[in-house]
């Protein structure tokens, strides 16, 4: 069966022109959609047509933009497509995953995929670099916690009254952070007890 998906930006645009070509193509079933694709969030009709669709389905779109927002989000389309034995016909670029030709296109797309990904890597670490470089770059901030509240749960924690899940929970923490302040509190607790013995010491 060949289902097709219909989408246009706007409200006051008209799909008359789509739905024409999913006429031509021999399309039986027609999702339409009016919705920016910028994003996959509110497309609403696009999740219905990937949970309508059933192995041995052909979904056909007039193109890529019509369905993706980009490559990165035409290949994951594709995939989920893939994993219920559903092939993908575009008419504009003359994408069929069902031949060899389509297949090697969406290879090509899915190395420019990873161009991109690993562009703006590099884009990122030079970023970081110049500004590492300028002393403008500090890292991640920490996470504000009040040292109170630290103190009463890690105390309560310690002495078997909550578990490390409630404390984490309470606080706001994953475990990695959780523990590094736990750390570090203790290594701050130790700090402060040796110069309190040092001074007492030397008073005596």
């Amino acid at each position: 069966m060949k289902v097709g998906y219909v989408r246009v930006s706007t409200e006051e645009q008209n799909t008359a022109r789509q739905e024409v070509i999913m006429q031509e193509l021999g399309v039986e079933k027609v999702f339409i959609e009016k919705v920016s694709g910028k994003t996959q969030r509110g497309r609403e009709e696009l999740e219905k047509m990937l949970q309508y669709v059933r192995e041995g389905d052909v979904v056909v779109v007039e193109s890529i933009s019509r369905i993706a927002r980009n490559t990165k989000d035409l290949l994951g389309i594709v995939d989920r497509l893939n994993e219920k034995g559903v092939d993908f016909t575009s008419r504009k670029e003359d994408i069929d995953t069902n031949t060899p030709s389509g297949k090697f296109m969406l290879t090509v797309f899915g190395a420019i995929a990873q161009l991109e990904r690993e562009y703006t890597l590099d884009r990122q670490r030079e970023g970081i670099e110049i500004a590492r470089q300028n002393g403008k770059y500090l890292g991640r901030k920490p996470i504000a916690i009040d040292g109170e509240k630290f103190a009463e749960v890690y105390a309560r924690w310690k002495s078997g009254e909550i578990q490390g899940v409630a404390a984490m929970r309470e606080l706001g923490l994953k475990p990695s952070t959780f523990y590094r302040r736990v750390r570090d509190y203790e290594a701050r607790v130790i700090s402060n007890n040796t110069e309190m013995l040092v001074r007492y010491a030397d008073r005596k």
